[in-house]
């Protein structure tokens, strides 16, 4: 690992170092092109605004927007460029990658760039830009081959090549009919091998997957996964092709959907990179910390309650954190396993979320029961030898504890289980049933659990402390 950074490492420098030197233009754009455009892309941020600007001048446009597509500040770098360069190198990219640059302009140097596009670029962007962001339709690519249904396999071919110089995803060919509604995909290796006059009918699959633009990308994206396709068509309501959904846009979008379920799991509202201010950092981690601090006020206000417990028996303060650290991270394992579940059958039956609860219970109550005897023997021989406690009160208090964590355990798993379930009927993501919330809802039942447990069973059936 350490010599594949180090390789990374000097071919940045190599780059920083040609781009820095007094290489004559042509020189330097021929000594860049045996790079790679992600290590380019890589430097860009070590440059200046000035070498950078003199980069744009030099490269050709194509290695531009090659470049750009491995970036995550296109936009940065977009406008620093001259404008009808700009418009040239995002009308050379992704229809969906120059679509997602733009939204990140200001609204008057988006303007001016969708202006100088050339036509065609400017079609597609505002096709895709038409469509919502949780739309599955805002990360098409209008970039494929279509064909109609009636033609032989040598009109194919030739139809083939007509477009291949604008559309370079040629690996699967979609075909329409005479209407222009889709009819299933032919696959580049059966149009090649197939014989020139012979009719398409026989290549076309025609149980071929595919989404509408206006579809939720969280509703989709679980079919689209199932399918090891290089491209998925995206059709409007007339059933004709807008654009297809690439492998890569999947992969990407499976990867958003994950990050977005790993913050909210983390108890944030966004995401957050190296380089985010301050301020946009804590607005992003503030409002659940609120949630929970008023949540946390309300465990307080409940461990306050039973003063009367804690005066009569103060010893039970000391294992208190352990119960409901045992209790968080029961449910917190439950609500893992619990979305998991759900995100790869979000259609689950009652019957099947009705097993899914009495399964994690009775994982509970196992683990409950294994831990609550561990913690039984345990404790007693602490407090027996090291608070000197006579060996019968120790076992009973260590009784107390090892019943409530045993308690704890059940009812936070299944609290670890519905609640999730419980969002997602409501349509709430259930990743925002986070584990700081699942943690502090089960701090607040194995507290009451706990000392409702002592003060029942050590206080006023046995009599001790006081």
């Amino acid at each position: 690992m350490d010599e594949q950074n180090l390789v990374m490492r000097n071919y940045e420098e190599e780059i920083i170092q040609l781009i820095r030197g007094n290489a004559s233009p042509k020189l330097l754009r021929e000594k860049l092109e045996d790079y790679h455009e992600n290590d380019i892309a890589a430097v860009l941020a070590e440059l200046s605004a000035s070498e950078r600007r003199k980069l744009y001048r030099i490269l050709n446009v194509s290695m531009l927007s090659e470049i750009l597509e491995y970036t995550d500040d296109a936009a940065t770098y977009i406008s620093e460029m001259d404008p009808q360069k700009a418009a040239t190198v995002l009308s050379d990219m992704e229809a969906d990658s120059a679509t997602d640059i733009l939204r990140a302009l200001d609204k008057e140097r988006r303007g001016l760039m969708i202006d100088l596009m050339d036509v065609e670029s400017r079609k597609d962007v505002k096709l895709i830009a038409s469509f919502d962001e949780d739309e599955i339709g805002s990360r098409m690519t209008t970039n494929c081959i279509i064909i109609r249904e009636n033609l032989n396999v040598k009109q194919a071919m030739h139809e083939l090549v007509e477009q291949a110089g604008k559309n370079d995803n040629i690996s699967t060919l979609f075909v329409v009919d005479d209407y222009g509604a889709f009819y299933g995909a032919i696959d580049l290796k059966e149009l090649i091998i197939a014989r020139g006059e012979n009719p398409l009918e026989d290549l076309i699959i025609t149980s071929f997957p595919y989404v509408y633009g206006t579809e939720d990308i969280d509703d989709c994206i679980e079919r689209l996964k199932d399918y090891s396709e290089d491209f998925i068509p995206v059709l409007d309501h007339n059933n004709r092709i807008l654009g297809v959904i690439t492998s890569q846009s999947i992969i990407e979008v499976v990867d958003e959907e994950l990050g977005e379920d790993y913050v909210r799991f983390a108890g944030l509202t966004a995401e957050e990179d190296l380089k985010e201010p301050l301020l946009q950092s804590m607005k992003k981690r503030l409002p659940w910390l609120i949630v929970l601090l008023m949540l946390g006020l309300g465990v307080s206000t409940v461990v306050g309650s039973y003063e009367r417990v804690v005066a009569a028996l103060p010893l039970i303060m000391a294992f208190q954190s352990m119960i409901l650290d045992m209790s968080g991270n029961t449910g917190t394992q439950s609500l893992a396993v619990t979305i998991r579940v759900i995100t790869d059958a979000p259609n689950l039956t009652f019957k099947e979320k009705l097993g899914l609860v009495l399964k994690e219970v009775r994982v509970g109550f196992t683990n409950g029961l294994l831990l609550g005897c561990f913690a039984f023997v345990l404790v007693g021989l602490y407090i027996t030898f090291f608070k000197h406690y006579p060996l019968h009160q120790a076992f009973l208090v260590s009784a107390c504890i090892g019943v409530s964590l045993w308690t704890a355990m059940i009812i936070s798993s299944s609290i670890g289980t519905t609640i999730p379930m419980v969002f997602k009927k409501l349509g709430v993501d259930p990743a925002v049933a986070s584990g700081p919330l699942i943690t502090t809802i089960n701090d607040l039942i194995a507290v009451v659990t706990y000392y409702t447990l002592a003060w029942v069973l050590l206080i006023q059936t046995f009599h001790l402390g006081g």
